[in-house]
């Protein structure tokens, strides 16, 4: 695999006042060649040896061209991207990890403990102050009743841990881990939360389909439109058509439609060439 020191940070003005971060941690080399030798065995005598051979540039790309316009997706099935994902909320986790051609690596609040407590805002809250007010507070209150719950049910799990015979010290690490494990149900959504996800290239345009849609949550949808944006800087012509439907031409939402499609249509194209 080969690491891709990119790391995209989204504005606070864009994110209420928390910071998103999205890095693609690694992916596949040579993810259009390899695509393209997936192909050449659907549509030519070529043995596994010589799949490779006879690839240039030219040819490659006429492969993943040709699979394009047939719309054969199976083939680029064989690529993936990895991505670190952070300063996101418990909400975005419950709609990423619906989609369910990926494999996911979440930080537990089972086994980490908030001592500093993240919290995502929406733009819409941050906007009315007296909201903002009223949400802050209400984030604070969570966090001091989790810390009292934790410390509560830690003295009581620690003074059982003692009586078994359990050491000091294992007593106090077992205590912790099990006083966090009931106190966060108090947590709200919006707790801060971080993320690996990997997804093969075919689940991806799948994904920026659905997420990329100005109809998505906007959590979801600004974390998809930079995972896309790493995405064609890597492999261009397999992400040329990438995004919403409505890209390609045709919108999908019927009534519920935005109604903005040559303004998306601007919007993707300008990201898609960003480097």
């Amino acid at each position: 695999m080969i690491k891709l020191d990119i790391v995209i940070t989204i504005l606070n003005n864009i994110f209420g006042g928390d910071s998103m971060e999205v890095k693609l941690i690694t992916y596949t080399p040579e993810p259009e060649k390899i695509i393209a030798a997936a192909a050449k065995l659907c549509y030519s005598e070529s043995g596994i040896e010589t799949l490779l051979d006879g690839l240039t540039e030219e040819k490659t790309m006429k492969f993943v061209e040709m699979l394009s316009g047939m719309g054969h997706e199976s083939p680029i099935e064989h690529i993936s991207f990895t991505f670190g994902i952070e300063g996101v909320s418990r909400s975005f986790l419950a709609q990423m990890t619906r989609h369910r051609i990926a494999s996911f690596s979440v930080q537990s609040q089972r086994y980490v403990k908030s001592n500093e407590f993240h919290y995502v805002t929406p733009p819409e809250i941050k906007a009315v102050p007296d909201a903002k007010k009223t949400y802050d507070d209400f984030m604070d209150n969570a966090i001091n009743t989790y810390n009292n719950l934790a410390d509560i049910l830690e003295e009581k799990h620690y003074k059982n841990f003692i009586q078994n015979g359990l050491s000091e010290l294992s007593a106090k690490s077992k205590a912790e881990k099990k006083a966090i494990e009931d106190a966060r149900f108090v947590l709200p959504n919006a707790s801060e939360t971080k993320m690996v996800v990997t997804m093969n290239a075919r689940s991806l345009l799948n994904f920026f389909r659905l997420r990329c849609c100005n109809r998505a949550q906007w959590e979801i949808k600004a974390v998809a439109d930079e995972m896309l944006k790493l995405c064609c800087q890597i492999a261009p012509s397999i992400f040329k058509n990438a995004g919403p439907s409505c890209v390609k031409g045709v919108c999908t939402e019927g009534k519920m439609t935005c109604g903005k499609i040559n303004e998306v249509k601007a919007f993707y194209e300008e990201l898609k060439s960003e480097k």
